[in-house]
């Protein structure tokens, strides 16, 4: 079929400058036309098998642009044989071709930048696949050599076993890794445009030395079941077992397995569903990644008959759709074209659907005591210095289920004998509780908390207050945590570190080793937790009354509050953290409640409009608001006046929210010390404004702005606001320079402005701030020239000055930074600091590496070019 469409947008092409040439009345237009047209000839005119746009993605555009050259070709004949005296014909069609060639123009500008990223991108993962590969062969070469065994020929089709930690772990069920798209997925996804382009992946090691016991066993029956039967329609297939048995470890590794995905052509595709999804987002999102084409409407204006035919020339499809909570989601999410076939990770089995469905079998006992040494000991056996017996009895106790023989393995690491032997005795106790095996696990796993210190186990316990699958900004919960159980950052950070190692959180985009530097910003950051460590957290938290609950917590999202919070809503809440997972919220959807012990109120929901909750007023000690819209468009916010009351505020987190105009006369919020604005609209908000800023936030000390496309400008008025201490702007491709005043600001200690392409100059005014220890301008690819002042901070301890490639000198002053320890830059920057770094004493050029330039600069064109398209769509709800 792409074959077909090449060949008729060719010879389109020819016949088109054949007839143009022919046009006397409307000569200049179709000359025009004509030099617009003549370049594309060498993109419809793709020999077979060329590396041309049209690789993976081109029969859907090509017939768009093949549709718009008949188009301009019918044009063309017409106005050829026109009579020459219809002066008024001639004219007309003259109008008509200069649309036609706005309309090739047009897809031009929509699909070119699409198809450059996707070439680069795909470079880069063929050459991260042969680097991998590479990488592996080095490690069995080393392997071989350290058990004095002759290294493998590099013909052999198999690989040697990984190392024992490595096979425990592929037993368990650890959910995928995010992408940009914020799709619980593999990381060899790239995105263009707001689609996800699928990357092979390189080929991987045998099955039998990657996935270890009953998981081999179960890879091997699931690939049987997607790879055969169907008879050339639709079919659903499924995995299917209790949480944390495994089931997204193996989903995971079929979607991965190279057999499978040569069968598929690499046409396979992971998508996270979750109780509380958005199927309509991850309808359109899947129907994107099989049909190779963005969808600029909405996903129920795809053709019917589109929908069931499907892509017929691109061949079978598995679609792997992970966490699927109910018959009704999946029956939403389905495809049934000839070809589709579709697999269904789940707790429950959906018989009127699923033909074959793969039950997870819990660990024998050899297996589950190797998972659980694994965790313990970080070795596959009970070490000679253990209580043999005592380790085989707490891992009996976990009866088989993986992801409970981890958490419980890695609680007891490192403890004494009595640790052990409480911990066995309290598992025992927990099985005469409930006879489901859901709620014995939960007591089972309620033991490998019960041994935390008393903060940290609060801690552990407030992260069931954010919604399921859903990444958790660590600024967020660091903050909560310095909030309501009065701990330091460094002590806050300390804590979510020690729940990391005990495998009870995991931290996202190396958060351990990133974030825990002196100068980094947390908002890059973010924390993910299994579903069942989840349920464990909600669990424990709801064991008192509703109204004396510590943390009162919407599981899941609902159209409405809770019933029994409205039976329960005349006795006064004990709450101190207040959590609410909504879509639309108007005032008479709200009821009046009383929480006045309340101190952290979070607000998630998916809107374009919400009503601000009436009972903030109650809330006379809350210090911290997080408002999240998970929908697709920034929200409205009704009720503004609610704010009025919160005199004790300190924190502010607004994400997607387009903030309404800043009234003349304000109440000052004295106590708000920190504000983070992400993916929010400000323009109305800042535009001409004249509020006074300091009089509005006398004590604020910490600003954060991230992904404001639409900011222009920062208001000088924010340079009255002696009390700031960090600014942080990132990814604010509008942002041309900063306030001239910005030396007013004494107290700056941290300045962030990175991924600012715009930015072209730093005031001179900066080289006023004393105070100043850490400057980051990476990734402003536009900046030219610092400040000739610059060696007046003499407090600047860091530098963060990568990717500014066209930074060409330093200023002279630069060797005065007396304080400067660390710059972080490109190599080519490096070369600058040299004769800096003869006179600082102490001072440590970094080479930070670059971003591919070419990645970079398409991300940038695209961002100030397609303002209009929603960004990040991690954050849309899935």
């Amino acid at each position: 079929m792409e074959r077909l469409f090449e060949e008729l947008a060719g010879e389109a092409v020819k016949e088109l400058l054949r007839a143009v040439r022919g046009t006397f009345f409307c000569r200049s237009t179709a000359e025009r036309l004509r030099r617009n047209v003549e370049p594309l000839l060498p993109l419809v005119q793709q020999p077979q098998g060329g590396a041309g746009w049209g690789h993976g993605r081109s029969a859907g555009e090509l017939a768009e642009l093949a549709a718009q050259l008949r188009e301009a070709l019918e044009l063309a004949r017409r106005a050829a044989s026109a009579p020459r005296w219809n002066v008024y014909r001639t004219a007309q069609l003259a109008r008509r071709m200069e649309a036609a060639d706005t309309a090739i123009a047009r897809w031009l500008s929509r699909h070119a930048p699409a198809h450059v990223l996707d070439g680069v991108r795909r470079l880069r993962d063929e050459a991260d696949a042969r680097i991998g590969r590479l990488e592996r062969r080095v490690e069995e070469v080393a392997a071989a050599q350290a058990a004095a065994l002759p290294p493998p020929a590099m013909s052999l089709p198999f690989a040697l076993p990984p190392p024992p930690k490595a096979m425990a772990m592929m037993a368990m069920d650890t959910p995928p890794k995010a992408t940009s798209m914020g799709m619980e997925a593999p990381p060899s996804k790239g995105v263009a445009m707001g689609m996800e382009v699928e990357f092979a992946f390189p080929e991987e090691e045998d099955e039998d030395g990657v996935v270890g016991g009953g998981v081999r066993v179960g890879k091997e029956k699931v690939k049987e079941m997607v790879m055969s039967g169907g008879g050339g329609g639709w079919e659903v297939v499924g995995i299917c077992g209790m949480g944390g048995s495994g089931k997204t470890t193996l989903a995971m590794e079929i979607f991965k397995d190279h057999k499978v995905r040569g069968y598929f052509s690499d046409r396979v595709f992971f998508e996270t569903v979750s109780q509380s999804a958005n199927l309509d987002t991850i309808k359109m999102k899947l129907w994107e990644q099989i049909s190779g084409n963005l969808v600029l409407g909405a996903y129920n204006q795809i053709p019917e008959w589109q929908l069931k035919l499907g892509p017929r020339d691109k061949g079978p499809v598995l679609v792997i759709l992970d966490d699927v909570w109910s018959l009704s989601q999946l029956e939403e999410l389905i495809f049934k074209f000839p070809g589709c076939k579709t697999l269904v990770v789940s707790r429950f089995k959906f018989p009127s659907l699923v033909t074959r469905t793969y039950e997870m079998e819990l660990l024998d006992e050899e297996a589950a005591l190797s998972v659980f040494c694994c965790a313990a000991f970080d070795q596959e056996s009970v070490p000679r210095t253990a209580d043999k017996k005592l380790v085989r009895q707490v891992a009996a106790e976990c009866r088989g289920l993986p992801l409970a023989l981890k958490v419980i393995g890695a609680s007891l690491r490192d403890q004494p004998p009595k640790i052990w032997l409480s911990a066995k005795n309290r598992l025992s106790r927990g099985e005469a509780i409930s006879d489901s095996h859901e709620t014995k696990l939960l007591e089972r796993m309620a033991a490998s908390i019960e041994c935390l210190s008393g903060k940290v186990r609060e801690c552990f316990l407030d992260l069931g207050c954010f919604p399921e699958d859903k990444k958790i900004p660590l600024d967020v919960l660091i903050n909560i945590w310095m909030e309501i159980h009065d701990l330091d950052e460094p002590d806050a950070f300390a804590i979510l570190v020690e729940l990391s190692n005990k495998n009870l959180l995991n931290l996202v985009n190396d958060a351990q080793n990133k974030a825990g530097d002196l100068y980094s910003s947390y908002h890059d950051f973010s924390v993910t937790q299994h579903d069942v460590l989840r349920d464990l957290a909600l669990h424990v938290s709801g064991r008192d009354a509703l109204n004396n609950r510590r943390r009162l917590v919407m599981p899941r999202r609902e159209e409405s509050l809770p019933k029994d919070w409205q039976r329960n809503k005349d006795t006064p809440f004990e709450a101190q953290i207040v959590s609410i997972h909504t879509g639309e919220m108007k005032e008479s959807d709200w009821f009046q409640m009383s929480f006045p012990k309340a101190e952290v109120l979070i607000l998630n929901f998916a809107s374009s409009v919400y009503y601000l909750p009436p009972f903030i007023a109650t809330m006379q000690n809350l210090k911290a608001l997080v408002l999240i819209n998970y929908g697709t468009v920034s929200a409205t916010l009704d009720n503004l006046s609610a704010f009025t009351t919160l005199s004790d505020l300190r924190s502010l987190w607004l994400e997607k929210i387009t903030l309404p105009p800043l009234p003349k006369t304000t109440i000052p919020l004295k106590n708000l010390r920190k504000i983070s604005l992400v993916l929010c609209e400000l323009t109305s908000s800042l535009r001409g404004s004249k509020v006074d800023l300091s009089m509005t936030f006398p004590r604020l000390s910490n600003l954060t702005i991230d992904h404001c496309i639409d900011l222009k400008e920062l208001p000088s008025s924010i340079c009255e606001i002696s009390s700031l201490e960090s600014i942080s702007i990132s990814n604010c491709h509008d942002l041309t320079e900063l306030p001239y005043e910005l030396g007013k600001l004494h107290c700056l200690s941290i300045l962030r402005v990175y991924a600012c392409p715009a930015l072209w100059r730093l005031p001179p005014s900066v080289c006023s701030l004393k105070r100043l220890k850490y400057l980051d301008i990476s990734q402003c690819i536009n900046l030219t020239d610092l400040p000739e002042e610059l060696g007046h901070l003499t407090s600047l301890e860091k530098i963060d000055m990568r990717e500014c490639s066209r930074l060409r000198s330093l200023p002279r002053s630069s060797s005065s930074l007396k304080s400067l320890g660390h710059v972080v830059c490109d190599e080519e920057t490096a070369l600058l600091w040299r004769e800096a770094e003869q006179v600082i004493p102490d001072l440590r050029v970094q080479d930070g590496g670059t971003i591919h330039c070419a990645i970079l600069t398409c991300s940038v064109f695209m961002q100030l070019t397609l303002q209009q398209q929603p960004k990040l769509a991690e954050k849309i709800e899935p």
